[in-house]
């Protein structure tokens, strides 16, 4: 089963690639606070697909395409 995240695109300056940052939101073991953590993943689309930064996005995992690209940008979300 492929995992699935949705992000807002932070950069998209470089052919066939953008970072996408994903917020998600955790809870400290003993304190009990919550607390939101950003992590960007660098995603692989397609060359007829214009992305703009700011645009939401969902991302699929697929098979390693480079050394850090592991997701595939599937629809603007």
């Amino acid at each position: 089963m492929k995992q699935t995240l949705t992000g807002t695109v932070i950069s998209a300056k470089t052919p066939h690639t953008v970072v996408v940052a994903v917020k998600s939101t955790k809870v400290h073991p003993k304190y009990l606070k919550r607390y939101t953590v950003v992590k960007k993943y660098m995603a692989h689309i397609e060359s007829d697909v214009l992305l703009e930064v700011g645009s939401e996005v969902k991302l699929v995992s697929s098979r390693p395409i480079s050394k850090l690209k592991k997701w595939l940008v599937v629809e603007n979300a």
